[in-house]
C-alpha cells in the first residue's frame, strides 16, 4: 500500500482535516516536476512519484536515522521556540536551500532559490508547506491543553477516590501504625512500578522535560500529590545525569521518599460532593421532584460506583492520548515522506533542516502526551487492577477483533442455504399446487402472518448489515457515535451471518409445515406443524436474553439495553443509540403486530383448529392501536424528556412531528377495522392527518436528519461536505425516501391486485417502510458523521462521580 492511502487509512475520522494535505502538496510536486519536463524532457524522465521496483530498495519505514535522532533533541515546545541554539540552526541551513524562521503567525520558509528557473513553483510549494505545518502545530497545541486540563481533573477525581476508599473501608479512622505499615507497602509496590516503567522507557524520552506544563500524577494511595509530583520532577533530574544507573537511582529515591511521605488528608472529601447524572429513573424521578441528594455516603456500593465511573474517564482519557500520539507521527511522517519527494525531484538537501524544525516543534516531539501516557497506566494499573499490569494494559488496549476465515465462510455457507430454501419453497408450492387449494386463503391469513415477523426481521437485520459495510466504505465512524465498547462492535459479515442463520431456521420450518400438512402419513402431526413458529420464536428469544459469553454477548446485551432505554422512556436520560433504536422500531410496527398475533393465536387457542378469531376480539382491536402507536409514543417521550433537559426548541417541534403520527397511525387503524357504513369518513380523516404527517416527516429527514436541501450549499440543494462522491446518489435517495413514505396510501386506498393476497401486500409495504429505514440509517449518520467532524469531536464525554466547591476550583 503506497504511503498516501495508508496515511489515509490510519487518520482520526472526526480530525481528518486537520492532517497534513499530503495529496495536495503531492500535484504541487507534480507541477513542478510538469515544468522541468517541458524546459528539458530528455533529463527528468527519472524524476517521478512512481514507486521503484527493485530488490536492492533500502528500506525506509518506521525506525528511520531521522526518525531515532529525533527524540535525542526534540523536547522544547513552550512559546515556539527550539531547544537547540540558533547557531546550531543557522549552520546546519548554511547548505539548505531553505531557511526556516518563526514569524508572528506561526513558522515561516524563506526559499533562497526564487532566482533560478522554475523558482516560483517550489516557493509555492514551501508555502503550502508552512500552512499545513501552521494547521497542524495549532490544532495539537488546542487538544494537548484540553488533555493537560483535564488531567488535572482527574488528578483532584483520584484525590478525593483516594480518600473515600479510605473513609469506607476505615470508617472509625485509619490508626497510625497501620497507616506506616501500609505506605511501606505502597511504596514498595509503586516503586516496582515506577522501576518497571523507566527501564522500558527509551533514553531519548527519559531525557525529555516538561517545561513547566502541568501533568499527570501516578498517585500512590495514602500518599500526597504534591509529594507524588516531586518525586517524580527528582527522577527526571536524576535520570538526566545518569542514565546508565536509572533502575537502582529510582528505586533507592522513591523508596526513602516515599516511607516519609504524609497521607493523602482526608479532609478534601469536606469539599467534595457526589455528581449524580440524571441516567436511572430514581434519579430522574429525584430530578423532577426537586429532591437534591449530594451528600456523600460512605458504603461499598457508591465506592464501586464511583470507581466504575472513573474507571471509564480514564480508559476514555487514555484513549484520547493515544489518538494525539498516532495523530502526531503521523504528520511527523508524512512531512519527511513529502520533503523526501521534494528532494528526490529537485536534487535539493532540504528535509534535514525543514524536520528540525518539524522535530523541535509540539506536534514532533509530543513530550506531554508520552509522559501523561506513562502516568495514566501507572495510575490504573495500581488503583483499578490491582497492580496487575497485563490486565491493565488489556482494558486501556484492546486488542483489535480480528476477521475469522470461519465467519466468512459460515457468512457464505449461510447465505447459500438460504437461496437453496427459498429456491426449494417456491418449486413446492408450483410442483403441489398449493396456492390453487381450498386452503390457501386459510393458509394466508393464519400462518403468513406469523412466519412474516422472521421475514421482516431478517430483511432489517440485511438492511443493518448493508448499513455497516458503506459506513465502513466511507469511513464513517459508527462505532463511535454508537458508543460501542471499544473492539466489540459487529462487522458486517458477523450481522449478515445473524441474518441468515435467522432465515435459514424460518425457511426450514415454513418448508416442514407445508411438507408435513400435503403429506398423508404426517397429518395426524398437524397440532406440531402449527408449534412450529411458536418454538422458532422461543428460541430466538431465548437466544437474546441469554447471559452466557457465546454468540456476540455484548452487542446483544447492548441493543436489550437500549430497548429496555426505549421501552422506558422518559425516565432514561435519552442518547442517540437509544433514540436511533427508537425509530428502528417505528417502522417495525407491522412485526410488532405479528407479535401481537401470535399472543393471541397461541394464548386463546386457535392454534389446534387453524381459525382466526383474534378480529372477532374487541380487546384484539383495541391492542392493535396501542401497538401501532407504542413505537411512536416512545419516540415522543424521549422528545419531550430531550426538550425538558437540554431546553431545545428543535426536540419540541420533533415531538410534534411524532405526535402527528401517532394521531395518522390510529386514525388509518380505525379505517380498517370499522363498518363499511362507516369507513368513507374515517378514510377522509385518515387521508388527511396521514398526508399532513408525511410531509412533515418528509421534510425533517431530508433537512434536518440528512442536512440536505441546502440551497446556499456549494453543492447545490445538497450539504456543503458529502462522504459519496456522486451527487447523483443523494438525489435517488431523497426520491426513495419520499415514495416510501407515502406507502401507507395502499391502506386508505385499499389497493388490490388479483394475484396478491391482502395479507402479502401488507408485508410488501411494510418491507417497503423497512427498506426506507436503512435507506435513512446511512444518511442520518452520515450527517452526524460530518457534524462531529466540523466539531472535532472523537471522544465521548465521561460524567465524573466527585464535584469540587467552586472556590477550591478557583483557588487551584
Amino acid at each position: 500500500m503506497k504511503f498516501g492511502k495508508e496515511f489515509s487509512s490510519q487518520m482520526v475520522p472526526e480530525w481528518h482535516e486537520t492532517y497534513m494535505d499530503y495529496d495536495y502538496l503531492k500535484t504541487l510536486l507534480k507541477d513542478i516536476i510538469n515544468f522541468k519536463h517541458k524546459k528539458n524532457p530528455h533529463h527528468v524522465h527519472g524524476h517521478h512519484l512512481h514507486r521503484k521496483f527493485t530488490l536492492y530498495r533500502t528500506f525506509s519505514g518506521l525506525l528511520s536515522k531521522s526518525r531515532l535522532k529525533r527524540h535525542h533533541h526534540g523536547h522544547g515546545h513552550g512559546g515556539g521556540h527550539f531547544s537547540d541554539s540558533d547557531e546550531d540552526i543557522e549552520e546546519g541551513l548554511k547548505s539548505a536551500p531553505i531557511l526556516v524562521h518563526s514569524a508572528s503567525h506561526g513558522y515561516e520558509t524563506t526559499f533562497l532559490m526564487t532566482a533560478e528557473e522554475g523558482g516560483e513553483y517550489e516557493m509555492v510549494f514551501f508555502r503550502r508547506l508552512d500552512d499545513e505545518f501552521n494547521k497542524v502545530e495549532r490544532f495539537y497545541k488546542e487538544k494537548v491543553d484540553e488533555v493537560m486540563k483535564e488531567a488535572v481533573m482527574l488528578n483532584k477525581q483520584m484525590d478525593a477516590l483516594i480518600a473515600f476508599r479510605v473513609k469506607v473501608e476505615h470508617p472509625d479512622g485509619w490508626p497510625w501504625e497501620e497507616r506506616t505499615v501500609e505506605m511501606t507497602r505502597l511504596a514498595s509496590d509503586v516503586d516496582n512500578s515506577a522501576a518497571a516503567v523507566a527501564a522500558s522507557t527509551p533514553a531519548g524520552a527519559r531525557s525529555m522535560k516538561l517545561g513547566g506544563q502541568a501533568h499527570m500524577e501516578a498517585i500512590q494511595e495514602g500518599g500526597s500529590s504534591k509529594a507524588g509530583k516531586s518525586d517524580e520532577e527528582d527522577d527526571d533530574e536524576e535520570l538526566e545525569k545518569e542514565e546508565d544507573k536509572v533502575v537502582p537511582d529510582v528505586v533507592a529515591g522513591d523508596i526513602s521518599r516515599l516511607k516519609a511521605a504524609r497521607p493523602s488528608p482526608i479532609e478534601v472529601l469536606d469539599r467534595v460532593k457526589m455528581n449524580h447524572t440524571k441516567e436511572t429513573p430514581r434519579s430522574t424521578i429525584k430530578s423532577v421532584l426537586q429532591v437534591s441528594n449530594t451528600e456523600l455516603k460512605f458504603s461499598r456500593d457508591n465506592l464501586r460506583r464511583v470507581e466504575e465511573k472513573l474507571r471509564r474517564a480514564f480508559v476514555e482519557f487514555y484513549r484520547k492520548l493515544r489518538l494525539l500520539k498516532s495523530y502526531s507521527f503521523l504528520n511527523v511522517l508524512a512531512f519527511s515522506k513529502i520533503l523526501k519527494k521534494y528532494d528526490k525531484i529537485t536534487s535539493r538537501h532540504a528535509t534535514k533542516s525543514y524536520m528540525k524544525m518539524v522535530d523541535n516543534s509540539c506536534f514532533g516531539s509530543s513530550d506531554e502526551v508520552n509522559r501523561l501516557i506513562e502516568r495514566v497506566e501507572a495510575t490504573f494499573i495500581k488503583h483499578f487492577t490491582n497492580a496487575n499490569r497485563t490486565k491493565g494494559m488489556n482494558i486501556l488496549r484492546p486488542k483489535p477483533k480480528r476477521e475469522r476465515h470461519r465467519i466468512t465462510f459460515s457468512t457464505g455457507f449461510m447465505g447459500g442455504c438460504v437461496f437453496s430454501l427459498v429456491v426449494a419453497l417456491f418449486a413446492i408450492i408450483r410442483t403441489r399446487n398449493i396456492l390453487q387449494e381450498e386452503g390457501q386463503k386459510q393458509y394466508m391469513n393464519i400462518m403468513f402472518p406469523l412466519y412474516s415477523l422472521f421475514g421482516f426481521i431478517v430483511l432489517h437485520i440485511l438492511m443493518y448489515a448493508g448499513n455497516i459495510y458503506y459506513w465502513r466504505r466511507y469511513r464513517v465512524n459508527y462505532s463511535f457515535i454508537f458508543g460501542f465498547k471499544q473492539g466489540s462492535e459487529l462487522g458486517y459479515r458477523q450481522v449478515l451471518l445473524v441474518g441468515f442463520s435467522i432465515g435459514v431456521l424460518a425457511l426450514l420450518c415454513v418448508i416442514a409445515n407445508l411438507d408435513m400438512e400435503v403429506d398423508p402419513e404426517t397429518q395426524e402431526y398437524k397440532l406440531f406443524t402449527e408449534l412450529l413458529p411458536l418454538l422458532l420464536l422461543i428460541v430466538m428469544f431465548i437466544v437474546l436474553v441469554l447471559p452466557f459469553n457465546f454468540f456476540y454477548r455484548s452487542s446483544r446485551l447492548f441493543f436489550l439495553t437500549c430497548l429496555f432505554h426505549c421501552l422506558a422512556a422518559p425516565l432514561y436520560k435519552v442518547t442517540l443509540p437509544d433514540f436511533l433504536l427508537g425509530d428502528q422500531l417505528t417502522s417495525q410496527v407491522q412485526a410488532l403486530r405479528s407479535v401481537q398475533f401470535y399472543i393471541c393465536h397461541y394464548g386463546w387457542g386457535d392454534f389446534r383448529h387453524r381459525t382466526n378469531t383474534c378480529t372477532e376480539s374487541d380487546a384484539y382491536n383495541a391492542f392493535l392501536f396501542i401497538v401501532a402507536a407504542f413505537p411512536y409514543v416512545c419516540r415522543l417521550l424521549q422528545c419531550l424528556r430531550r426538550l425538558f433537559e437540554e431546553k431545545n426548541a428543535e426536540q419540541g417541534y420533533n415531538g410534534l412531528k411524532y405526535f402527528l403520527t401517532v394521531m395518522a397511525v390510529c386514525l388509518r387503524t380505525a379505517y380498517s377495522v370499522v363498518d363499511e357504513e362507516h369507513k368513507f369518513v374515517w378514510r377522509m380523516l385518515a387521508g388527511i392527518v396521514s398526508a399532513i404527517a408525511a410531509i412533515f416527516c418528509t421534510y425533517w429527514d431530508l433537512v434536518l436528519d440528512w442536512g440536505l436541501l441546502n440551497r446556499t450549499s456549494k453543492n447545490r440543494w445538497l450539504r456543503d461536505k458529502l462522504l459519496i462522491p456522486q451527487k447523483k446518489v443523494y438525489f435517488i435517495a431523497m426520491i426513495l425516501n419520499i415514495l416510501l413514505r407515502f406507502a401507507w396510501l395502499q391502506t386508505v386506498l385499499d389497493f388490490n391486485f388479483s394475484f396478491m393476497h391482502r395479507q402479502t401486500m401488507v408485508a410488501v409495504v411494510a418491507s417497503l417502510e423497512i427498506i426506507r429505514r436503512g435507506i435513512w440509517n446511512f444518511f442520518r449518520l452520515e450527517n452526524e458523521h460530518l457534524n462531529n467532524v466540523g466539531k472535532y469531536r472523537a471522544f465521548k464525554t465521561v460524567p465524573l462521580p466527585f464535584n469540587y466547591d467552586e472556590d477550591d476550583d478557583k483557588d487551584n
